[in-house]
This record gives structure tokens, sequence and C-alpha cells, in this order.
């Protein structure tokens, strides 16, 4: 912009610049802004000139980081003046201070209509940049049509075509609804035939996105593309500034190989081949040089095309030179290439026939998995997953065994999962595979998750011949003066159940190896599992009376471990055992060996196959194919923490519940909006009871337990007004939801979250992974797991910035029921960075209260605080467990009305099938017990809930639904144990006739499964 006619403007800005401080700077602006505020006041008496300086030094406040709230009204106004200067600032600063939806950009409409239709190539230039940049909805409806005939125009200049497709391409992927391109095929096929390089360039972006969005029209299209390379390749008519470092237009090149991957195949046998022939050429004529640009550039080609090269499914030959060229990239220096090297290499593992070429590069693949950078190390790694099978399975499963003592944190978890789905898809024989396991556990015991050493169990329990073997191994891992506690786990259950097969050897005797495994453990919570060992570990070869000489003698410590105060679950199982010891020659009968397994998928491949989903080898295919954005972060290392937080920083917090039901106070009655609670099940009489013993077995056990659904209103009054809101995992944003992005202070944020925060919490409480939070500056991911009534999570806090993220604060704000342990929090975070940030949980007792995050941090002047609820939720610590009749039907006859059973009738809900609501059960941690409800329009689920006060608790869910109006349900639960489901003091207001019900504790899993639905 020229400046040098604008004295007023240059004072200003030297003014600005010559500021000592903030304040000075500040004093300045808002001086030079009431003088422009008062000079519009009066604007007759402005001349052009006089405009345009002021709309000028609006520009540059606004540059400066301060808000102009006026002005904009004389901006637009400048679009229609008749001079280049004026209209010049005008469209400038309309397209920087005016977004899409605002209200002044209509009055400029006919003004930019106008310059586009006009003569002038200057202002039409201006006019269709604004567009561009701006790309609203009415701008797309009125001047779409205009700009699609500046574009097929032979009449204009090449630079006003250039950004005519440019504008063109913004409307159409902000507003493909309503930009017409009905019959566009011809037309594009003429503009693929343009001799002008930069017009020809962005036609080609705007075909791309075309051919996204329907290749089908478009197939005429396709020779054209092929001759656009044909003529790139051949360098036959490209100007010398389209050639960068001696490569013709690489960015056509990649756009062009682009738009042929949305094609399926190429029918024509000439066009096909001239296309391999450019491919062939590309591919022999790209080595790496010494020129970091060029080498940019040429591979920016190259792997473009070794992406067509798949998609198209060349021939074996091609096949074979790609992954040749792929081989020399990851021996290389430079981590990049190396990095894109094994990338691509992952990808070409869906294209058959290369497997074996692959395996050749198989050593220095292994090489890369020591790299320094943990990007290329990730690749490398599912690389050698994906290329192992039965020929290479010992060596790449030995190499990872080796890395894992070594292997960062990062790594470790996803590296012993993947050893172990290996070792148990290719293993030559059942013994190694056992070897694979427990070294799996006695390298990495912390990073072995209970799946893997469960499934190993299965194994040696279906196959009688490894069962000698796998003891025997256990026992040797047991001499070792420190092991991990899984690996306890595994020779307590191993020894257990098959030390019998090693009777003969010395030291196997049941006594000595319960005497082994409690000197490993003698404090944990495995109890059970250390009687595991010596309970089970008899067979016909001792006889009764041996049996239960040495079971009084290891028992004979049972009421000195119920006394002492190791924890709830050791004394519970030591009185249980003490009394299974005085149990006589019925103990034979209770020490039975284990029956094996039922045949089932394995739960590892299961597992990995949910998370491929961020693997390198399916990115490009649904990044083209869905057209959907990943996002990620580097790991780096943690830094030092911050030390402890300041007090001010633990200021009371309302803490928002699971459900948008308002918390009256004490005084006030408390009003349920998704319906009432009734009594259900009264106290059966005599003749109730003779009744059932005198029923048939067909009939409906569930019927007369809970008699017919009949859905009511209230007692006493007509259904509530408001729609119901219970928010549970599909509900609206609430009070409750907009608590959890409440500052300390009362100042607004001016950085805003990007998505719903509400969406993101109740996505993370139905799965383990995700994003928590993320805005402008950072994201902050969770990963988790649960085990029983403890979970450990770990917050991904990553910078999404180059600048560093400062005075980084976490403190967790706990509810009474869950003790949180949180890591210390880096007080710097470097920028483009990731740390991970350790939370374990424990539950101790149940509760709907949830736990917040108060996290804050310092972004350049920005200070953002925000307190984000953690999905450390009630059905976290729930496990499904499947009950069949003969279990349930006792249990839920046992449990009879408040407050071990409650029902509650719930209206407005969300219509869904029976299968919807299996599924939503299953994600809640719920088991649907098929065939126990004889009403086909009925579930039954179950699940066992967790807590560090409580046993493990059998709880029950019975939904009844009516078939003709899916909007309403009635819901039983039921919970052995009265802690969980204890009324309020407050009940709902009711007629004296009626009798009042108590109300749903806020510790009741009941209220937590209505809510949930």
């Amino acid at each position: 912009m020229a400046l040098s006619g604008m004295r007023g403007l240059s004072v200003f800005i030297s003014d600005v610049r010559n500021c000592r401080n903030k304040e000075q700077e500040r004093l300045r602006v808002d001086k030079e802004l009431g003088n422009i505020r008062t000079r519009f006041k009066n604007e007759k008496g402005l001349t052009p000139y006089e405009k345009k300086k002021y709309v000028w030094k609006m520009l540059y406040i606004y540059m400066l980081g301060y808000d102009v709230d006026f002005g904009h009204m004389e901006a637009v106004s400048l679009i229609s003046a008749p001079k280049y200067p004026e209209k010049q600032v005008g469209y400038i600063v309309t397209s920087c201070l005016l977004n899409e939806n605002h209200d002044f950009l209509r009055l400029a409409i006919n003004a930019v209509r106008n310059d586009i239709i006009g003569r002038n190539e200057t202002f039409q230039c201006l006019a269709l940049t604004l567009v561009g940049n701006i790309g609203g909805r009415e701008f797309a409806e009125s001047l779409a049509p205009d700009v699609q005939k500046l574009l097929i125009s032979s009449s204009c200049r090449p630079l006003v075509r250039k950004k005519a497709a440019l504008c063109l391409l913004r409307l159409f992927r902000k507003n493909s609804d309503v930009v017409n391109v009905d019959g566009w095929s011809d037309r594009m096929a003429q503009l693929l035939d343009e001799r002008d390089i930069g017009v020809l360039t962005s036609s080609m972006s705007l075909f791309v996105a075309l051919v996204s969005n329907n290749h089908e029209a478009y197939w005429s299209c396709l020779p054209k593309c092929v001759k656009v390379l044909e003529r790139l390749a051949r360098n036959q008519d490209v100007p010398q500034e389209y050639t960068y470092y001696g490569i013709p237009s690489p960015w056509l090149q990649v756009k062009t190989m682009r738009a042929l991957q949305y094609f399926p195949t190429v029918e024509d046998p000439s066009t096909r081949r001239a296309l391999f022939e450019v491919l062939q050429r590309i591919l022999m004529g790209t080595d790496v040089v010494k020129n970091v640009n060029k080498n940019n550039a040429s591979h920016a080609v190259l792997f473009e095309a070794l992406a067509l090269v798949m998609h198209l499914d060349s021939e074996k030959e091609m096949m074979s030179q790609c992954v040749a060229l792929l081989g020399k990239f990851i021996a290389v220096r430079e981590p990049n290439i190396r990095y894109l090297g094994l990338e691509n290499m992952t990808r070409m593992l869906m294209v058959t026939d290369v497997h074996e070429i692959i395996k050749r590069h198989q050593a220095q693949i292994i090489t890369s998995l020591k790299d320094p950078d943990i990007s290329i190390r990730r690749r490398s790694l599912d690389l050698l997953y994906g290329m192992c099978d039965v020929s290479n399975a010992k060596d790449i499963v030995e190499e990872l065994l080796q890395y894992l003592g070594t292997a960062d944190f990062a790594m470790r978890e996803e590296l012993a999962l993947k050893a172990a789905i290996l070792a148990e898809k290719f293993a030559p024989d059942l013994s190694w595979y056992v070897d694979v396991i427990l070294q799996l556990i006695d390298k990495a015991g912390d990073f072995v998750s209970d799946d893997i050493w469960f499934r190993v169990v299965q194994f040696v329990t279906n196959n009688e011949d490894l069962q000698p073997y796998a003891a025997l191994k256990a026992r040797e891992y047991l001499d070792k003066p420190a092991i991990h506690e899984t690996m306890v786990k595994v020779s307590a259950y191993l020894l257990g159940e098959y030390s019998h097969l090693l009777a003969r050897r010395p030291g196997c005797s049941p006594k000595e190896i319960f005497s082994i495994i409690h000197e490993k453990l003698p404090t944990v919570s495995y109890v059970y599992l250390l009687d595991y060992a010596f309970i089970h570990n008899t067979n016909n070869r001792y006889s009764s009376f041996n049996v239960c000489k040495d079971f009084d003698a290891l028992t004979a410590t049972g009421p000195r471990i119920a006394e002492s105060n190791l924890g709830s679950i050791p004394q519970q199982r030591a009185v249980e055992y003490f009394a299974l010891s005085r149990k006589g020659a019925a103990l034979m009968d209770i020490l039975a060996e284990m029956p094996k397994f039922p045949e089932r998928q394995s739960s590892l491949i299961k597992k990995a196959e949910d998370t491929d989903a961020d693997t390198a080898e399916l990115s490009a295919i649904k990044m083209r194919t869905q057209q959907q954005a990943s996002n990620a972060l580097v790991v780096t290392d943690q830094r030092p923490a911050n030390g402890a937080p300041q007090v001010s920083q633990l200021a009371m917090v309302m803490v928002p519940s699971m459900n948008d039901v308002d918390h009256a106070s004490v005084d006030q009655p408390v009003t349920q909006a998704n319906g009432t609670l009734s009594v259900v099940d009264p106290q059966p009489s005599a003749q109730d009871h003779a009744h059932v013993r005198s029923a048939a077995p067909a009939a409906d056990i569930l019927g007369d337990l809970l008699s017919p659904l009949a859905i009511e209103g209230p007692p006493g009054g007509s259904a509530p007004s408001e729609q119901n809101s219970v928010s549970g995992h599909e509900g609206t944003l609430g009070v409750d939801d907009a608590l959890a992005l409440a500052p300390v202070g009362d100042h607004e944020h001016t950085v805003q979250p990007i998505g719903d925060i509400a969406e993101r919490f109740h996505a993370l409480c139905l799965k383990d992974s995700g994003v928590l939070y993320e805005d402008p500056y950072v994201q902050i991911g969770i990963k988790a797991e649960w085990r029983s009534h403890q979970g450990r999570l770990v917050l991904f806090l990553g910078n999404k910035n180059t600048a560093p993220l400062e005075s980084v604060h976490a403190v967790i704000l706990p509810p009474s029921h869950l003790k949180l342990d949180l890591s210390p929090v880096p007080e710097i975070v470097p920028p483009r960075a990731q740390v991970q940030i350790p939370l374990e949980v424990v539950n101790l007792r149940p509760s709907r209260d949830v736990a917040v995050l108060d996290f804050s941090y310092k972004f350049g002047t920005s200070l953002v605080n925000n307190r984000l609820r953690l999905p450390a939720v009630l059905n976290k610590f729930l496990q499904p467990i499947q009950v069949s009749a003969e279990e349930f039907f006792p249990q839920w006859r046992l449990l009879t009305g408040p407050p071990l059973k409650l029902q509650e009738v719930v209206r407005g809900v969300r219509p869904m099938s029976l299968g919807e609501m299996a599924n939503l059960f299953n994600s809640l941690r719920l088991m649907v017990c098929p065939g126990l409800d004889p009403n086909a329009s009925n579930l039954v689920a179950s699940t066992t809930f967790y807590s560090e006060s409580t046993r493990a608790m059998l709880c029950l869910v019975r939904i009844e639904t009516d078939p003709a109006d899916r909007t309403q349900l009635r819901m039983t639960v039921a919970s052995g144990d009265a802690t969980l489901t204890i009324p309020t003091a407050a009940k709902p207001s009711a007629p004296v006739a009626q009798p009042t019900t108590p109300a749903i504790a806020a510790s009741d899993p009941g209220a937590m499964l209505a809510g949930l639905l």
C-alpha cells in the first residue's frame, strides 16, 4: 500500500512505535480512536482523502490487536468509490474487519458485482479477492454465476481468470449446495487444455474439489489430466517462472495426481499406458540431493506418484520399483525422508504381492526402531507389525522384546500389545507363545494389560500338553529376586491349577508354592489369588485326608488376617477360606479343576482392530475417500513440576452432576422432570408366596414380580410442562454443562474453545480415549484404563503453537467420593510439544458427583482459566457380567422394594429400537441378558459396581418399553446394598391422600442409569 502521501497516518504509526510501554500505546490508540469516531460523526465534512486516511488507521489499530467496533459502514462505502486508492482501502479493510455473517456485507453486494462484471481488470481482481476471502452464502447465491462467466471467458487476462478459479473454489467449498456446477464437465475439460500454467494450476485446484464431490460426472476430464502430466514430465512449454529448482511446476503435478486418485481406475489402454510412462519417469528420476528445497519439491511429487501407483494397483514390476525406492529412502540420514519412506512403505503393505519384497528391508526397519526421533520409531513399529507373518514372526517378536527394555514409556503399552498379538497370531508352537508372554510381563509388567495374561491362561487351560511346561516356567520365574505383580498373578493361577503336574519335582509341594507366592506379595490386595495357589493345588494323587490336612494348616492364619488392617478384600477372603477349610469331605468337590474356556475371538486382536484407525496404512485412504481430517501431536518427555498451586486457586466451584435436574435447597421440594418414583415389589404376603409356589412353570415370573407396564403421570398432578432434559450422554448443554468452563474470576475469556465442551465430555463418558478440550492454543486429550474401583488416566497436554505456553497450572477439585492423585504439571510447555500427566483415581463410594480439572495457562498476553469435568463417572466403575435365569430370579425376588429396588417412569426420551438400547447399555458397561424377560419389548441387563468401601455389588436393570410409544419407558434398578440406593430426606410434594415416595439419592446408580438414557 502506498502511504507516502498520508502524513497523518505516518505520524500515528511513528507515535505508536515510540511508545515505551503497553499503557502508553493504549492511551495513544484510544486517543486516535476517539478522534476518528468524532470525525466520522460529521461525515459530510470529510473529503475522500480523509476518509481513506482514517480507515487505514482503523486497519492498523485492528492489526495491533485492538477491537474496532465502529467505522464499518465507512469502510464498506469506500468500495463504491470511483478511484483505485479509495476502492483499494475499502476492499482490504472490509475483508479484514467483517466476517461472512455481517449485516453490512449486504450493502456491498451490488458494488462488488458491478466491479466483477465491469471492464476494469484491477477492480475485478479486488472484488474477486474480497469474495474469495469472505465466501459467505449470500455472496455465493448472488455472485457465483458471474464468477463462473469470468473463469470461462476468453477475453479476460490470465490474472483475472486465476483469481476467478480460486474464488469459485472457495465458494464451492463453503456452499456446495448453492454453487451450481451441473454440466461443468465440458467446461472443466476446456480449462484443463489451458496453456497458461497459472490458470491451469488454479483450475486444477477447483477440479480436485469437484471430483472429490462427484467423480462420475468428470470421466471425460481424465485423459486431459494425463496429458497435463505428460506435458510437465517432458518439460514442454513450461515457463521459467513456474520451474522450481529444475522441477516443472511441482504443485501442479501433485494436484493432478491427487485428482486422478478420485477415479476408481483408468480404463482406456492408451491413457493408462501414457500415465504409467509418466509415473515410471517420476520414479526413476527422483533421488536424494543436498539441496533441501529441491528435495522437498521432488519428494512431494514422488510420494504423490507412489500413492497413485498403489491406487491404480499397477503391475508387480512397478510395485517392486516403488518398494526399492522406498528402501533407499529409509536408509538416508535425513529424518523427514526416512519418516516418509517408512510411512509409504507401511501403506504399500495394503498392496498384494509386495510383502516378500518389503521383507528384504527388515534389517533396516529394525534399525529405524532405535532412531532418536520418536515419530520414526512409531512408524517403524507400525511397519514391523504389518509385515510380520509366520516366516519372520520369531525374529520380529524377539527384536520387539529386546527393544522393550529401552523403549520410551509412551510406546511401551502399544509395543507390548503388538508383540502379544504377533506372538498369538504367528506362534510356531504354543510353548514359544508362553515364553514370549512371560518375558513380556517380566520386562514391562506395568504396561501389560490384563487381557494379555488372561489370554495366555485361556491357551494353557484349553491345551493339556502345554500345562506342565507353563507351570514349570511360572515356577522358574518365582525364583527371581524381584518380579512384577502381574507375574505373580499369572504364576498363582498356573501353579494353582497345574502344579500337581510338578509334584515329583523338589520345591513344588502345595505348601512350598503358597509360601513362595505369599513371600512375593505379603500385603497385596489380591490375597484371593495367593490362596488360589493352594486351594486348587490338589489332584487325585492326594487323599482326601491329606488335602484337608494341608488346607487346614495353610488356613490357620485366616483369623489373624481377618483381624489385621490389610484392607476389606483380604480380610473378607481370609474369613471365606477359613470357613471353607471346615467343609470336610465336601472340600474335594469344591476344589475341582477349572473347565476349559469356550472358543472365542481374541480380545487382543479385537482391541488392535479397534485402534487401527490411527495407523499409517489407513490414513491416506480415509483422507481421500471420506475427506476426514485428523490431528496429531508429537509426544515429548515431561518437564519439571511447577510446584504447589496457590491457595487462591482452590476457590469454591459448583461441581456439575451428570444430569440437568435443578438441585433445590433443603427447604424447597425436589421435583423430577422425567417422571416420578413409585414403590415397587412390596413385601409379599403368605398368600402371595403360596400363589408363586403353585404357579405353572410357563408363567411370566418377571411379570409376577414387577406387574405389567403401566406408564402413569405424577401422582396428584399433570406431567411436567418442560421437556425432559436428562443429560446423560446424549443430552443438551444446560446450566451444569456451562459450569464446566466457569472461570475463577468474573472476566470473560478472550480465547474461545473449539467444539462443544459438553459433547466432548459426554463422549468420553462412553469411551476411554479422546479429546477433552481444545482451543486455538491448547489441546487436552485423555486416555484412561479402569479396573474395578481404580482407574488410571493420562492427560495429554499439547501446545499447538510455535510459542511456549507459560504459567501452566492444573489443580483437581475432587468430590468427596473420589481419591485423586495428579502428577506434577510442567510450568512451561515448549512449542509444538505434548506432555503427559498421569492421574490415579480410586472410587471410595457410589456418587454422581464429578471431579473438576481447574486448568490455566498464559499465551502471550492471554490468560486462560477453565474448569473442565473429568470423565471419572459412575459407569466407569461398572463391570458387565452375564447372569443366567437361575441366578437372576432368586436375586430379583430377594431385593424387595426401596431402598434395594427403585423404579422410575421416564418420558420424553429419544425413540430407540431395542438393538440401539442394547448397544447403549454395552457402552455403559451393562450386559444385556437375552431370554430372561418373556416380553420381547423389554430388556434385562446386569453389571457389577465396585468401590473401596463396598464389596463387588451386583446391580440388575429392567427396561420396559411400550411399542406404541417409544418416547417413554419404565426403568427398575435393583442392587444388593442399601448404601447404593439410600433415599434422601427430601421428598416430592404429593397430596395427603397419596403416600409419599422417597426420591433417589445423588449416590444412587439407578438414577444415574436413568440419566444416561
